[in-house]
């Protein structure tokens, strides 16, 4: 059996703490990524453990994914413009794997697969990494829904370079900067599960200094500090911040509750999680669950809330 890139390949796992359908438990295969994406060959470099990038350069970051997303789940033509978020592959891939074993749950224990299960992506940027990771792994259907149009005119571009995509992902511009279902969900439509990652600071300054403090944890001093990641305005930050917008999308989803059978979300800070439960019961959330996630020494996490009355 050929390996593919990031597949472990033996012996055991050297990134255990993703989840065990991960397809990149193992290190990187470079050899695999820069043929998949040869113009990545002038950006890798030797490390301590083998050829690896530079993750504080955002183009290596851009081509590595670009690369990754090639080599292990058949994706072409992948890009987007400078500036965007540019999220790691593995964490995105252990969301989407963490919320098929919520959908198994409702489903005797069995991961639904194929087009009739339906996905809502809530701020699928530019990059569509859950719709695009979420289709191949399961043949999920999803429906990604942004504020950015330029960005879904970018995730338009990457749909039409692979076949079959365009069946497989709708997108829809949300034009109420304020709202995150009401706007975008068509009378009597129901999704299986809802995903999101959150804009986490509230304000653009935030956001700087954090790239700054960042920055300097890598030896490279403040100055023209960077997001290695990248992203825009609303990928990064508003009002409020990570905790407001979720409190917004518990309260629509209250108002909503039949749209789908899973409301989840990421929550990238552990002390924020009291306050999102309180939410929660208060709007009577019917099963509220949090689910751990880790890649390397980033700590992340997903909570996910339902109102039906299906078992578990």
């Amino acid at each position: 059996m050929t390996r593919r890139a990031g597949e472990a390949g033996g012996g055991a796992p050297e990134k255990a703490e993703l989840h065990p359908r991960s397809r990149h438990r193992g290190r990187y295969d470079f050899r695999v990524l820069v043929e998949a994406c040869p113009e990545l060959g002038p950006f890798v470099v030797d490390g301590p453990r083998g050829p690896t990038v530079d993750f504080a350069d955002a183009i290596a970051v851009r081509l590595l994914n670009r690369a990754i997303l090639h080599a292990t789940y058949g994706i072409a033509g992948w890009d987007i413009p400078e500036g965007y978020l540019c999220p790691p592959i593995p964490g995105r891939a252990d969301y989407v794997h963490h919320a098929a074993d919520l959908l198994a749950a409702l489903n005797g224990g069995v991961i639904p697969r194929g087009a009739a299960i339906r996905v809502l992506d809530i701020g699928t940027g530019a990059n569509l990494v859950y719709p695009l990771i979420g289709h191949r792994e399961y043949g999920w259907f999803f429906v990604g829904t942004d504020i950015d149009k330029a960005a879904l005119d970018t995730g338009r571009k990457i749909i039409r370079a692979n076949s079959g995509l365009g069946t497989a992902i709708e997108l829809r511009l949300q034009r109420d900067c304020g709202a995150i279902f009401e706007g975008v969900l068509k009378a009597g439509e129901v999704f299986d599960l809802a995903m999101c990652n959150p804009p986490f600071f509230t304000s653009a300054s935030e956001a700087r200094a954090s790239a700054q403090d960042k920055w300097r944890k890598l030896g490279r001093g403040s100055r023209g500090a960077r997001r290695n990641f990248g992203g825009q305005g609303a990928e990064l930050w508003c009002e409020g911040g990570e905790v407001a917008f979720i409190r917004r999308m518990i309260e629509e989803s209250a108002r909503h509750p039949e749209a789908c059978k899973w409301f989840t979300t990421l929550v990238s800070r552990s002390g924020n999680l009291p306050v999102v439960h309180r939410v929660l019961r208060q709007v009577e959330a019917k099963d509220i669950r949090t689910v751990d996630m880790a890649q390397g020494q980033k700590k992340s996490r997903i909570v996910a809330w339902r109102f039906g009355s299906e078992r578990r």
